[in-house]
């Protein structure tokens, strides 16, 4: 398998995927590559370096997910990433929110391959970890298939392997980034072309995938797939990623419970040296989705994870409520 190394990812979501959340998503699955939130050149090069590239050694393999379309900045902040220890650096080409738009980051950059080949080059030059890029079939009233191929065959020259591919089109104009995920129709087939016709490369299929057997299903054509909020909101989900798309034979927790309990000692550690533990246990809420217990264990950790002070023993109580 010449991919593997992209097989099963999980996406960067602005305001989810943390360094808190992936510590949790890496208890479930060891094999999955982690994504960071997109982070700015311009937030790297002037703002707080730790706060945005700070990560447990446990998340590995981790990449960093990049906004930005200045050669020069994205050089930089690529040497960056090589520097703290990530495993790959991620040109985003494919979020379509306005704020992201008015400063030639994301999507918007489809309209522009060349200048996409241009910063993937200065990328490469000034790191030696792999450089790769996320991107939309299409934005607007680009030509499905044809357009895609040419952004992608122009990128690829420039030495990209690997692009991870949003099977909708953008709508820069008319939609919401959440209508974005969700009204443009899905074209899975446009994605397999795109791996049939350019076999060489590493194509990784994301958007609309909510289950491993899709999974299993999709990567019989293509190299890899990328799981965003399904995973977020079933967490559970990526206990069994690791048997089933990796062939593990063993590992996994055999129940939820056992799951939440792992995360003790990383809650201790992290409170003690001044997180907040809501800004943990969040990411935990969905993982006992449909058990018995799961209201009273939500509703105990946003009353009381949220106050001043708040511990282990806050979420202690919560699994307690499950307990009985």
């Amino acid at each position: 398998m010449p991919f593997r190394s992209h097989r099963f990812c999980l996406a960067p979501m602005m305001d989810w995927s943390d360094r808190h959340c992936r510590y949790f998503w890496r208890l479930l699955t060891k094999e999955a590559r982690l994504y960071t939130e997109m982070v700015t050149t311009g937030a790297l090069i002037h703002g707080d370096q730790k706060q945005h590239l700070l990560f447990n050694d446990e998340e590995k393999p981790l990449a960093l997910q990049l906004g930005g379309s200045e050669p020069a900045a994205l050089a930089q902040c690529a040497q960056l990433a090589e520097a703290w220890g990530y495993d790959e650096v991620n040109l985003n080409c494919g979020c379509p929110s306005d704020r992201v738009q008015s400063g030639k980051i994301g999507a918007v950059l489809m309209a522009e391959p060349e200048l996409v080949a241009e910063c993937v080059a200065a990328m490469m030059t000034s790191c030696a970890i792999p450089v790769t890029v996320k991107h939309r079939i299409g934005i607007d009233d680009m030509e499905d298939y044809e357009d895609m191929r040419h952004f992608v065959s122009t990128v690829a020259n420039a030495g990209c392997e690997t692009f991870i591919v949003h099977a909708r089109k953008a709508w820069l104009k008319g939609l919401s980034p959440k209508e974005n995920r969700e009204v443009p129709p899905l074209k899975y087939e446009l994605i397999f072309q795109l791996k049939k016709e350019f076999p060489q490369l590493n194509i990784v299929i994301n958007g609309g995938i909510t289950t491993l057997e899709q999974c299993q299903s999709l990567l019989e054509t293509v190299d890899g797939v990328m799981i965003g909020r399904e995973a977020y909101h079933n967490p559970w989900l990526l206990n069994a990623v690791d048997e089933q798309l990796f062939g593990a034979t063993q590992g996994g927790f055999a129940e939820r419970l056992a799951a939440a309990d792992a995360l003790s000692d990383y809650i201790e550690v992290e409170t003690r040296a001044g997180a907040r533990l809501h800004h943990i246990t969040r990411h935990v809420l969905g993982l006992f989705n449909g058990q018995k217990g799961a209201r009273l264990f939500r509703r105990h950790l946003s009353e009381n994870a949220t106050r001043p002070g708040a511990g282990l023993s806050v979420f202690k109580d919560a699994l307690a409520l499950l307990r009985h």
